[in-house]
């Protein structure tokens, strides 16, 4: 660096003028974290150690895999439109085929720098193999590399999502008779049972499904070959690029590729992760409540639970917590990435990566595990679940409607018939089952004289409004579309599990297609090298 002397208001000052930057490619290092370590000194992107993964192949496909994949199309796309020689594509092809085999020996290195993979390999061929970068630059080999990064984890989500649906379906499909309260506002409300609540979020998840299947047409798009963000002299052909790394398009506006789509692809990912997180905490708190409870009717089997270090009696449901935690985590996390891309020059780095670098979806498929294990975990007790429908007037609502429907009493009659009935019942411990039929009969003739309508007796006998009154008759007279009636639930159990087939296909789709694109880069970049080390 040159310092100069320079006179302003008769003030003598020095300024720095040919600032040198330093080239990550000529920093020294013998080991991948020395060369992690190199790149990090000077603000160079580097990953920091054990980064959490979504699975065995997002662990295996880290930031070097995907530069060299990168490298491996560049080379078969410039050598397809010819826009350099033979020789110099099979020299290229050489040092990217050693860059790889390198690393795995013993000692070899893996760094996540793209100069310093870049000099492994010139060391190797000569530095006439660093034409592969014409047209290219960190901007979109990068941007590429995550945008392949969020399509893998996000599929590896989506099928964490497809596991987790199967297993409700299953407690569905063994608990569509479970009698249960449905609660609003923390009280009962109505009976429903145990079966459709879990419809209901199992079609939730569904949702979260068509969203990943929706965004997923975003995710994979690729930004390769727009240079920094303007292009560049060389006619690279972006879409072959994109077929050859398993994208189904471009991100056709050069700028859009590296500074914008980042950006939305980021939030819209994780807004889904999000929204999974959400509905599984509402769920554990429904479980957890009914650990409140001195005899709960969902509860966790003997031997998913753990015991106090001082009280005997106790039996914590971890599992229910762990899940709860986890939740909260991407619930965090998400909000996190909507926080560091905000208000955030668009060609910095900061929200170009910060669900990998914050390890979001990987918490995100822990957490659908830690609520996979909750599920297999839970035990239904039909009979206390019944009990606890009785012990209550959870079946009021009903027959107000019934005394419309069937006997022509004005809803807001019988309705306040109800609510008088309650009233009463409750301070006295008594429940449908046990208060004295003569009160009812009072209670309704009251009602009506406050309401001054003409008298008239009750329009059922004893027999009938017990009946009415308990919740299987209830859920089994229940009309309607998406009712917990048996007859409904057992139909959109049916539908859920043919939804839950077709995502699997569209979810193996993708995968086969990643593994086809994959299969052809190796055959179109193994055939530009020498017989011995194409083998």
């Amino acid at each position: 660096m040159k310092l100069i002397a320079c006179i302003a208001g008769g003030v003598s000052f020095l300024i720095a003028s040919h600032a040198l930057a330093a080239d990550t490619g000529q920093l020294p290092c013998k080991t991948t974290q020395e060369c992690n370590e190199n790149a990090a000194k000077i603000g160079a992107n580097a990953p920091r150690d054990a980064q959490p993964s979504t699975s065995k192949s997002d662990a295996a496909e880290d930031q070097f895999y995907w530069l060299n994949k990168i490298n491996k199309a560049s080379t078969v796309m410039l050598l397809e439109e010819g826009i350099f020689p033979k020789d110099t594509g099979q020299l290229i092809a050489g040092g990217v085929d050693y860059t790889i085999r390198q690393a795995r020996e013993p000692g070899g290195k893996r760094p996540s720098d793209v100069l310093q993979i870049e000099k492994i390999m010139t060391d190797k061929v000569g530095e006439e193999a660093s034409v592969i970068h014409a047209g290219r630059s960190r901007q979109d080999m990068y941007a590429t590399f995550r945008a392949a990064k969020l399509r893998n984890q996000t599929l590896d989500f989506a099928e964490a999502l497809l596991g987790l649906r199967a297993k409700m379906l299953a407690k569905a499909a063994d608990n569509l008779d479970a009698l249960m309260p449905g609660y609003t506002n923390g009280v009962q409300a109505v009976p429903i049972t145990y079966g459709h609540y879990l419809l209901a979020y199992e079609e939730s998840f569904e949702r979260d499904q068509q969203r990943v299947s929706e965004a997923y047409r975003r995710l994979n798009l690729s930004p390769m070959g727009v240079g920094v963000m303007s292009d560049s002299i060389w006619p690279l052909n972006r879409a072959r690029l994109a077929q050859l790394l398993g994208f189904d398009g471009i991100v056709e506006n050069s700028m859009d590729a590296n500074q914008v789509i980042p950006f939305d692809n980021q939030l819209e990912a994780t807004a889904i992760a999000n929204s999974a997180a959400i509905r599984i905490g509402a769920m554990m708190q429904d479980l957890h409540t009914q650990y409140a409870e001195v005899r709960p009717w969902l509860l966790l089997q003997e031997g998913s639970t753990y015991t106090s270090s001082s009280m005997p009696q106790k039996r914590n449901p971890g599992l229910i917590m762990q899940a709860r935690i986890a939740a909260s985590d991407v619930v965090g996390l998400s909000a996190a990435v909507s926080i560091r891309a905000h208000n955030v020059v668009s060609s910095m780095v900061d929200y170009k990566s910060e669900s990998e670098d914050i390890g979001l979806f990987p918490r995100a498929v822990n957490m659908v595990t830690a609520t996979n294990r909750v599920f297999d975990a839970i035990v239904v007790n039909k009979a206390r679940a019944r009990e606890e429908l009785e012990s209550d007037w959870t079946s009021t609502m009903n027959l107000a409607e019934l005394l419309l429907q069937a006997h022509q009493i004005p809803f807001r009659v019988g309705h306040g018939f109800a609510s008088q009935m309650v009233s009463y019942a409750r301070p006295l411990d008594l429940t449908p089952k046990t208060i004295p039929f003569s009160q009812v009969t009072d209670l309704f003739d009251k009602t009506l004289a406050k309401f001054n309508m003409p008298a008239r007796p009750f329009p059922m006998s004893e027999a009938e409004f017990r009946e009415v009154m308990s919740p299987e008759w209830i859920v089994a007279h229940t009309k309607g579309v998406g009712g917990p009636q048996p007859e409904e639930t057992a139909r959109m159990l049916k539908v859920a599990q043919q939804r839950l087939d077709a995502d699997k296909l569209w979810l193996a789709a993708q995968r086969d297609k990643l593994a086809k694109a994959d299969a052809a880069l190796d055959q179109a970049f193994a055939a530009l090298l020498p017989n011995d080390a194409a083998h």
